[in-house]
């Protein structure tokens, strides 16, 4: 009782905080943003009373996103590996990494992880390792575990031919106890038992500083909309599942309301990567899986009543990186010292007028293959230069008449060389966590149920 009441009296002024990460969810999908397919009315409000940042970057896929969202540096800083991480890996985000979530938590904030981690699946890697004191959800995505139990495939749709060697099955979390077997019949309820859960967690926590991460599945193949709106929207399972997490985050925002708090929370809304083929990053090119703008601008919102000027935008460049700043500077939190953080306080920008990124690197896996400053972007592989401000779909190509712009901007790519380095381990990144004989967290032999 001493040491909560302690914790409690350290807790600053800052704001409770709410961070709702949609999964592969495309920049043009909800309304927003430009969506005239998918109704996203609770989306909508929330931008008419907040702020739309509009060259907010992730990472390509999302391991690494998450990564930097935990850490406020480039994903190849704190998680250096290619692509994502898989189940049972022996790497993940080392526990010697500093967190938002155990940043806040020294401000005597509680934390609370609902959804999907992704960030390492071994006990040490879970996310009460990390700073959060509880945990609900998937320690990576819905799609990877048997064909058998649905989860290569969408609602309805036929098993596919199970593979050679098959990932084991999926566990649903509660801190570190696996619950259950997720099933088919399972995933179409995850969105809805991950709201409830947050609504459950503001409700417990309104009195004081609280961390809430809303890590929505959905709308990750495969698709499982919920019952309540399968079949409801013009635009298939995808757009169902698009306007099922609006509704999610419209109970969020309204049991904020509810409480009467709403003026006292930043709430955050953004996706981890741009959207697969099956979404709109309209008027964007590429796809998640590329550095290319539709791979890694994602559709941000940035709510706090009476704090953040509604109606309003921002081109600023952001992005994942600026999360973990942005929120010790309001928690009234040192950033670490002994650590490169790539990040910095965004708070100017969403209060109304602040500087984005000069530079902004564009990683995907350990390979730097574009650098954008200012308007202009150059993907190093190719030579090709972009002018973001006349032309952001990355459509004409105009290094021909801009040399001197090119060569500025392959010299701020070369600047990295001695830290992060342009492929591979370079000297600036920390090392992996790593444990020996990792194993499963259920196994297949685990009966369905």
């Amino acid at each position: 009782m001493i040491l909560l009441t302690l914790l409690a009296a350290l807790a600053a002024d800052g704001p409770s905080v709410v961070i709702i990460n949609i999964d592969d969810l495309g920049y043009g999908d909800i309304g927003p943003f430009g969506s005239t397919l998918n109704r996203t009315p609770h989306l909508d409000r929330m931008a008419r009373e907040g702020r739309k940042l509009t060259s907010f970057y992730a990472a390509p896929v999302c391991s690494p996103s998450r990564a930097s969202l935990m850490t406020g540096c480039y994903p190849k800083r704190a998680l250096g590996i290619g692509h994502v991480l898989f189940p049972a890996d022996g790497v993940g985000l080392s526990p010697a990494e500093l967190t938002v979530a155990e940043i806040l938590k020294s401000k005597g904030y509680a934390t609370g992880l609902v959804g999907k981690w992704h960030l390492g699946d071994q006990p040490d890697f879970l996310p009460t390792r990390q700073g959060f004191d509880s945990y609900f959800g998937l320690p990576y995505s819905n799609d990877m575990g048997p064909t058998s139990d649905g989860v290569k495939s969408d609602f309805g749709a036929p098993l596919p031919a199970p593979k050679a060697k098959e990932q084991p099955p999926l566990p649903l979390l509660r801190g570190e106890t696996v619950l259950q077997r997720v099933l088919a019949k399972d995933q179409a309820r995850l969105t809805e038992l991950y709201t409830e859960e947050s609504v459950a967690f503001l409700r417990a926590n309104k009195a004081k500083p609280f961390f809430l991460y809303l890590a929505h599945g959905a709308v990750h193949f495969p698709l499982y909309p919920g019952d309540a709106f399968r079949g409801k929207s013009r635009n298939g399972l995808y757009g169902d599942w698009v306007e099922e997490m609006d509704a999610s985050v419209g109970k969020v925002l309204d049991t904020l309301r509810e409480l009467g708090i709403a003026e006292k929370t930043l709430v955050l809304f953004t996706s981890d990567n741009g959207g697969t083929p099956r979404g709109v990053n309209r008027p964007f090119r590429g796809f998640k899986a590329s550095t290319l703008e539709g791979g890694m601008r994602v559709p941000t919102i940035a709510w706090w009543p009476g704090r953040i000027p509604a109606g309003t935008e921002s081109g600023a460049m952001t992005g994942m990186i600026d999360v973990l700043p942005t929120l010790a500077k309001l928690a009234g939190a040192d950033l670490p010292s002994d650590r490169k953080i790539d990040g910095r306080d965004a708070w100017p920008i969403l209060a109304g007028d602040g500087q984005g990124h000069e530079v902004y690197y564009f990683y995907r896996g350990l390979t730097l293959q574009a650098v954008r400053s200012g308007a202009w972007k150059l993907h190093l592989a190719k030579g090709e230069l972009y002018d973001l401000a006349n032309d952001p779909g990355e459509s004409k190509n105009v290094a021909d008449a801009h040399p001197q712009e090119i060569a500025r901007l392959r010299g701020l790519a070369d600047g990295m060389k001695d830290d992060l380095g342009l492929d591979g381990i370079g000297p600036g990144c920390r090392p992996l966590g790593k444990v020996k004989d990792a194993r499963p967290l259920i196994g297949h032999d685990e009966p369905k149920k």
